[in-house]
Formats: C-alpha cells, structure tokens, sequence
C-alpha cells in the first residue's frame, strides 16, 4: 500500500488532534494510501520526543527547518501559532512538499496571497483546517439549501462564540498580541463562521460593514512583570452583503460568557428554514412552511448513516459524531486529494478569502463604512 510520510509541526491541542486523525484515519475509511506519522517537531525536545512516543511518530526533532527539509517527509504539517505559519509555509513549498495547515492561514491577506502564489507555482497540494465544515449535520444542511427544498436563501446569520479569555486574571498568550496572532476572536474563531457562511451558501460575501472591540483592554504580562495592552478584538460583529442578494450577520468572542463551543447558524429560504448550533453537533433544526397550517415548526433530524461520512463512524443516527471526528474526515479528504490528485477543500486560496474577510471587516470598522472585498 502506498503511505503518506508526515511531518507535524507542533504538539500542543491541534497537535494532537491531528496526531490522532492521522492514526484513526484508516481504520475508519479506506484510503488509497496510509498516513505514516514520520517526524514530529516542537521548540522543547524532550516534548517532542514524548509526544512522538505517545502519538506513533517515528522519530521527534526540536528544528522545525530539519522537519520540512527531511527526504523521508510528504507533508508538513503545520499546527504551530499563526505567525509562522507563512514562512513554515513556504520553505515547506519550497521543498517540494504538500502543506496541511491550521486556520487562519496567515496574519494578513498580503502573507495569504504570497503562500497561495508559492503553492500554486509549485504545483503542491494544500489544505487548511477549517474542520466544522466537515460535520455530517452541516454537511446535510449544504444539501438541504442546494437542493431547493428552503427555497431561495433571503437570509444568513451565523456566530461563533467561545468564553476562553473571559477570565480577566488570565496573563497574555500569543493570541492576544497583534505581531503572533493578527487579529484576535475574529481570526480564532470569527474565521470558522466566514468559512461556514461562504461554504453553505454557495455565494460569496461581497461586502462587510465591521464593529470590534476589545472587552478586556490590559492582562498580565505572560511573565507576571506588570501589565499590558491587548492588541486585538475580544468580539466582533459584521453585516454583510453576498455576491447574489443575500444579507446576512456574523458575530464572533473570546468572552461570550457560557459558550464553550458556540458556532451556530440560521439559513432562512423563502421555503423553510435550518437552524444549527455545534454544541448539539449531530442534530439539525429543519422548519419546512410547506408544511399543513397546525403542523409548521422546526423538526429535529439526526445526522444519521444517510448522511454525509457519518456510516463510516457508526451504523445508527442518534449517536452522534466528536470533535476528532470531524479532523478524521479532514485527513481522508487530505489523502484523497493527494493520492487521486483532486481539488482539495479549502485549499490556500479559498483560505486566503477569509484572510481578505477578516481584513475587510477590520478596516470596516476603522473607518465606521462599508467595504467592498
């Protein structure tokens, strides 16, 4: 059988998450080739080398620049902080390997494009993680609104909101700091819901109108040596305008009090309506007005084995699908693509349009106007 050597950048959360994927992968489905968990990189050597141990790596390093430059290495993986994703990006291009990536892709639009030419030019496969996509629940919902069956989309509103920096005692990290993360909840997190709007709708955002706001404008020092500005949002808000008539809003927090996992969504059709919260992820509200007066309202369906990937995980609806799986899919269709040399989904390019969002809706709010894309 034909393998995949992989070379992953980074051990913390999405580490391991990919970690996991890349070994759960071919047990779940039949790949055309197996991802072999090859080198694993992390600034400590003696993470690496546990986690290496603990996650399948052949071998651990602590030089990213020796993991992408490695003979044995297909695909560079890189789950490191957003700043160095561009150039962790391009010397990974520039050795002729497949690059798989976290979102966001870069800290700007300009740093996006330079990647999405490199790639291109090179004629490398990439991928970036934008994994909630991927879930069978909204997978169905795509179909739903592509079949016609809510009628034309009039309207879509879409949030992601999580509490992790809700705490105001919590000491800087990378995210807070403009230089390592750009933006803050609005590339974290906000960047998952313009992927999603765009995903599901099949129409491009063709203007934004932005608001941001930094609820918690100093922390501690990661040091503990005093305090310090915050460089970036804890929330955000957009209206937006599609390429094809339809409106819709967006918002996005680090400080949402209570929201652990809060992606959710309405797509409102002239027909009927779906409404979808990722914290209940393998179910679907599904409101049909065709429906006899007295028996109109929102029906609950379960992702199921009819669904989308999800008979690959189990064979009855109702058990529902994990966080890990939905990363599982995301390295099938990254083998796939590479193997059977298919267009893989968002590749750089499609994640460099969220990069040009995040942008347009930052200016928007500087400048208290509309914004074309």
């Amino acid at each position: 059988m034909k393998t995949l050597k992989i070379g992953l950048i980074g051990t913390g959360f999405m580490g391991k998450a990919h970690a996991i994927a890349f070994n759960a992968a071919p047990s779940v489905f039949e790949l055309p080739a197996k991802p072999v968990c090859e080198l694993l990189a992390d600034v400590d050597l003696a993470t690496a080398e546990s986690r290496a141990r603990a996650w399948g790596f052949a071998r651990a390093t602590d030089d990213w620049r020796a993991l992408v430059e490695d003979s044995e290495v297909d695909v560079v993986d890189i789950c490191a902080p957003n700043f160095l994703h561009k150039e962790m990006a391009l010397a990974a291009i520039a050795a002729g390997k497949h690059v798989y990536a976290e979102k966001p892709l870069a800290l700007s639009s300009a740093d996006a494009d330079e990647m999405v030419a490199a790639a291109e030019k090179a004629g490398v496969k990439t991928l970036v993680g934008f994994n909630y996509i991927r879930n069978s629940a909204t997978q169905l919902a795509r179909q739903i609104v592509a079949s016609g069956e809510i009628g034309e989309l009039i309207h879509f509103r879409g949030r992601h909101n999580e509490d992790y920096l809700l705490d105001p005692e919590k000491p800087h990290d990378w995210h807070t700091q403009r230089a390592t993360a750009g933006a803050g909840a609005l590339g974290d997190v906000g960047s998952h819901i313009l992927n999603m709007a765009e995903f599901l709708t099949g129409q491009r955002i063709a203007e934004v109108c932005g608001q941001l706001q930094t609820a918690i404008p100093t922390r501690l020092k990661a040091d503990g040596s005093g305090m310090a500005a915050v460089e970036n949002d804890d929330q955000a808000q957009a209206m937006l305008r599609f390429d094809q008539g339809l409106i819709g809003n967006i918002e996005t927090s680090r400080v949402a009090a209570g929201r652990k996992m809060g992606l959710a969504y309405t797509l409102t059709g002239t027909k009927g309506a779906i409404v979808f919260d990722q914290e209940r992820m393998s179910e679907l509200q599904l409101y049909r007005h065709g429906d006899a007066p007295g028996r109109r309202g929102f029906t609950t369906l379960f992702a199921g084995p009819e669904h989308p990937d999800y008979a690959s995980f189990s064979p009855a609806p109702g058990h529902g699908l994990g966080y890990n799986d939905q990363k599982i899919i995301e390295v099938r269709d990254l083998v796939e693509g590479i193997i059977n040399h298919r267009p893989l989904y968002p590749d750089f390019r499609e994640a460099a349009r969220v990069n040009r969002l995040i942008d347009a809706i930052e200016r928007s709010d500087q400048s208290g106007q509309w914004v074309i894309v």
